[in-house]
């Protein structure tokens, strides 16, 4: 039995069994009373802000690419009326027309202003540059 206490160490002692060898100076941790602490980072309150802020700015570009994206449509959908109207003559760049429905509703384009006629009015359109129509207010 004094065999085996002489053969214990102290815990604070790090003595490799197996190399039968101290081994303090190669331990990744503190291996003495004196040495500092080792705290981990607190890195789960930096992720959760982390991602509710990453979150935040992916919704803002999401709703700023779906408001392009809806506002696009809406030009299309009304480009694609007017060029699918009736209208005998070739519209000029810059000019304001004037969109209406016939009796069976089919949409026709005009140069007539919507105060010099009866006509079912849909909107007024400017012709620019690229050959896309604006909507005029």
């Amino acid at each position: 039995m004094q065999e085996q206490e002489e053969d214990k160490r102290p815990d604070n002692v790090v003595f490799d069994e197996e190399t039968n060898t101290y081994n303090a100076a190669l331990m990744p941790y503190a291996t003495n009373v004196g040495a500092p602490v080792i705290t981990t980072p607190d890195t789960v309150t930096w992720k959760n802000v982390s991602i509710d802020k990453v979150n935040k700015q992916v919704k803002a570009r999401y709703d700023e690419l779906k408001a392009e994206y809806d506002a696009l449509m809406e030009k299309f959908e009304y480009n694609n009326l007017i060029y699918s109207a009736k209208f005998n003559f070739e519209p000029i760049v810059g000019e304001i027309y004037h969109l209406y429905r016939d009796k069976n509703q089919q949409p026709f384009l005009s140069i007539i202003a919507p105060t010099q006629c009866n006509f079912d009015y849909v909107g007024s359109f400017r012709l620019n540059a690229d050959k896309m129509w604006e909507v005029v207010e």
